[in-house]
């Protein structure tokens, strides 16, 4: 997967503008809901397990993005829902400040719309996702229609990504695609395979152990001891 940097708007780059420090908590307000809650640490769990190997990417939801320093005299733009970033260091982060992470802002962005933000998301949220941070792939999803949208940039601007035939868009950044799946937006693999999350990982564990347990059983009925095979 190739991951992409992005140059850093003239005005964070600009030597009369002296920028903070980089050691910057989040400031985000609480999460809209319970269910935006749930549903932002259920992408971030199951990518972060499926990619729990790799050491080249930062996933992180509802964390403040700095990325110019005229901006922290402004409360009025926040952070995504959830986003990632792809070519860098696998490490923990109180916020992303551009500035201090050569330029990088995230590949991949995901909101969960309300209806106190669904208009920002769709409107300012959007401009500045294209205009400023060059994002790649933008999805929505609102989590009470279960509506799915997503974009991917086109010589600089978001063109809307068309669903496969199981209603799902793909997220070329991630290599995987999006959809719904029980009410909640997951990550799927390119073969349509669910990207599980803990509990279901451990709930396939369960049972491959018991389908393990029925078998020695089975075995030992027909007088085979399963422990001398190989």
């Amino acid at each position: 997967m190739t991951s992409l940097a992005f140059a850093m708007p003239a005005e964070i780059v600009d030597p009369s503008v002296v920028a903070p420090p980089g050691d910057l908590d989040s400031n985000e307000p609480p999460m809209e809901s319970y269910q935006h809650l749930i549903q932002m640490l259920l992408l971030l769990e199951s990518l972060e397990l499926f990619w729990k190997e790799r050491t080249d990417f930062f996933a992180a939801g509802n964390l403040t993005i700095y990325f110019s320093p005229r901006q922290l005299k402004s409360e009025h733009f926040r952070g995504p829902d959830f986003f990632v970033v792809l070519g860098t260091e696998r490490r923990p982060r109180k916020s992303w400040v551009v500035w201090e992470e050569d330029g990088r802002y995230p590949n991949v962005i995901v909101e969960v719309l309300s209806n106190s933000t669904e208009s920002i998301d769709r409107g300012l949220k959007k401009q500045t996702y294209q205009d400023v941070f060059r994002t790649p792939d933008y999805f929505l999803f609102h989590p009470e229609t279960l509506e799915l949208s997503g974009f991917h940039l086109v010589d600089g601007h978001y063109e809307p990504l068309s669903p496969d035939a199981s209603g799902r868009l793909w997220s070329a950044q991630l290599d995987l695609l999006l959809g719904v799946e029980q009410g909640q937006l997951r990550f799927f693999t390119r073969e349509g395979e669910l990207v599980p999350a803990g509990k279901e990982l451990a709930q396939r564990a369960e049972s491959a152990e018991r389908r393990a347990a029925l078998l020695a059983e089975k075995l030992r009925e027909l007088g085979v001891d399963p422990d001398t095979l190989k």
